[in-house]
């Protein structure tokens, strides 16, 4: 059986698989083609790939050749052409947000398994895509922040005066959250987090941060380290606790983000307006909308003297441990997925049955 590994759209410096996991790939009685360049902006050329044992085609050859195709953006229309019946193809799809995409596969017949229905349980963390790039998104935030930010992050005492530190805020403590207020407390920072969900006030806490709570949140154990939705009361008090510290941060990092939904709201116009000037926000849920109101989606623009940052791309940024975390989560599956040398899509594993979105022509977020 054949596997191909595609190469990303050109916003996307990524590729799904590095040559370092080839030989391990192949043990599984897989051949392994790559589409040429695939590797090239993730730093691991052509000559890595063939040296490790895989072979270069054309994008024209790789999907007629692969029964199985590993990509992280989901396919265009133009690939979706190109994909025949009985091929299995694993990418994010955005089944929930996207389901057009997901009809057009099962119209094809093709297998489709999307890495962001990965079920979050303790089996399937080794698969965890969305955890291994939220941890690049997290850690990236706050450099992002820093560099643009016209202030130190640490406390300073030099011959010229004392600097204090910044002051920072995280909203959202998930996988994201988390790495970024590790990151801000290694810069310096002084450092709170605000999340609806009580359990993670440990977690935060253990970080060196200050956990900002507000009493009455739905409980939001059993959605996967996302946000849920709150009741408007909640909502309520929720936007006049952020407002209050939003106005006295230096940075704010927003993570919240809600499957299948647009973002939810933490920062409003009128909060960015009362905000000090020359503060910061980044927003990484804005490609669902933003946390923030005034977010614009992969800009970076000075509202009113505070700087907005909208990208929800930033394990791009940062392509090549980025793919050697992808192409681990991705070898992981393909242990469970690949039996004797051939698909298995089992529907008696909780993993295999959560990502399987199309199979043999049906639509399974219709069952």
């Amino acid at each position: 059986m054949i596997l191909g590994i595609s190469k990303e759209p050109q916003f996307d410096n990524r590729v799904s698989i590095l040559p370092e996991l080839i030989e391990q790939i192949k043990k599984l009685n897989l051949q392994v083609i790559f589409e040429n360049g695939a590797g090239e902006r993730a730093y691991a050329d052509d000559g890595m790939y063939v040296a490790a044992g895989a072979e270069a085609v054309s994008k024209e050859d790789l999907y007629k050749k692969a029964d199985l195709i590993l990509r992280i953006n989901p396919p265009s229309d133009e690939e979706i052409q190109h994909l025949r019946e009985g091929q299995t193809i694993i990418s994010f799809l955005h089944p929930l947000v996207n389901p057009a995409l997901t009809e057009k596969l099962a119209a094809k017949k093709v297998t489709g398994l999307s890495f962001e229905m990965v079920p979050r349980t303790t089996r399937a963390q080794t698969m965890d895509v969305l955890s291994s790039q939220a941890t690049i998104a997290g850690y990236k935030s706050i450099l992002l922040a820093a560099s643009n930010l016209p202030k130190f992050f640490p406390m300073l005492t030099t011959a010229a005066g004392s600097i204090p530190p910044a002051k920072v805020l995280i909203l959202g403590a998930g996988v994201a959250g988390l790495m970024a207020i590790a990151t801000a407390r290694r810069l310096g920072g002084v450092v709170e987090a605000f999340d609806t969900r009580p359990a993670v006030k440990e977690e935060v806490k253990s970080l060196g941060a200050k956990f900002v709570e507000v009493e009455g949140a739905a409980d939001a154990s059993k959605a996967g380290g996302y946000a849920v939705e709150q009741t408007e009361e909640y909502k309520q008090r929720q936007a006049e606790l952020i407002q209050k510290h939003a106005i006295a941060s230096d940075v704010i990092v927003t993570t919240a983000q809600i499957p299948g939904r647009k973002a939810p709201l933490l920062i409003t116009k009128d909060t960015v307006d009362k905000m000090k000037k020359g503060s910061l926000i980044v927003d990484m849920a804005s490609s669902t909308g933003g946390n923030c109101e005034v977010t614009k989606d992969n800009e970076m623009i000075n509202y009113n003297g505070v700087t907005v940052i909208g990208n929800s791309n930033l394990p791009s940024t940062m392509p090549y441990d980025a793919s050697k975390m992808f192409g681990k989560n991705i070898l992981s599956l393909l242990k469970i997925l690949i039996k004797d040398g051939n698909i298995d899509v089992n529907f008696n594993d909780d993993i295999i049955k959560g990502m399987c979105v199309t199979h043999n022509g049906e639509n399974y977020l219709k069952k």
